[in-house]
């Protein structure tokens, strides 16, 4: 029994003496250096591109960077055409020309003038007019002069009667009688510039007719001055002057 004893005290006397001979031979063995892993969210540098054959260097083109796209690096929408409406600013209207006004709306209609707080002599002397003025572009100013008359007769003040009264006068060649009118006329009628207007083409005409070729042109001015869509005044300008019944009326 003392010899076994003997014998496994020596075993483990042999093997506490290499456990303390491995720790001793691991203590002093060299250590690795520690390298830190590279920052999160940092890419890998990339890998430099293979040269191109010669003749072929600019073919290749580095793309721009998220950060730095602009506008202009981005492709057009849509076709040419589309891109050169887009950027071709759209013109709408016509300019006016220098020194004249632009046309004034059409303030013709009489009928349109009668209210339904209108007095009734007013009304029934606008619509006497209305009548005048129908046989007049009909051809018959005689019989739309006796209208015109009754028209004045009803309501003195009616101004539009003045004017289409100087106007069949100037169809029936009255041109003298048609100017005394329209100087009635012009004076009821300062504060309308459409109708003040075709005061002015009117009186244009009348001498046109009677040979005052000056003061004509400048009753035509003067009308376009005021409404340059004035009809009477522009067909009076582009005809021929020895010819004033070319444009009919």
């Amino acid at each position: 029994m003392d010899a076994l004893k003997n014998i496994y005290a020596g075993k483990i006397s042999a093997g506490i003496a290499l456990l303390i001979s491995v720790g001793a031979a691991q203590s002093c063995a060299p250590r690795p250096i520690y390298r830190a892993p590279p920052p999160v969210g940092r890419a890998p540098d990339p890998a430099p591109l293979p040269p191109l054959p010669p003749g072929q260097e600019s073919i290749r083109q580095p793309f721009p960077e998220d950060s730095k796209i602009k506008e202009q690096n981005l492709p057009a929408r849509g076709t040419g055409t589309t891109r050169v409406l887009k950027e071709t600013p759209a013109t709408t209207g016509i300019p006016a020309q220098p020194g004249q006004p632009a046309p004034l709306p059409d303030d013709s209609s009489l009928l349109a003038k009668i209210t339904p707080g209108m007095p009734p002599q007013r009304a029934a002397s606008l619509r006497l007019t209305e009548e005048g003025r129908k046989l007049i572009d009909a051809g018959a100013p005689a019989k739309g002069l006796q209208r015109l008359e009754q028209s004045i007769t009803i309501d003195s003040t009616n101004p539009y009667g003045y004017f289409y009264l100087a106007k069949a006068h100037h169809k029936l060649g009255r041109y003298k009688e048609s100017l005394n009118f329209l100087d009635v006329a012009e004076s009821r009628l300062a504060a309308e510039p459409y109708w003040l207007a075709e005061v002015h083409a009117l009186r244009g005409e009348n001498f046109r007719a009677l040979g005052m070729t000056e003061r004509a042109e400048a009753s035509f001015s003067r009308a376009l001055s005021i409404n340059s869509g004035n009809r009477t005044a522009v067909e009076a300008i582009s005809r021929p002057q020895g010819n004033p019944a070319a444009v009919p009326r």
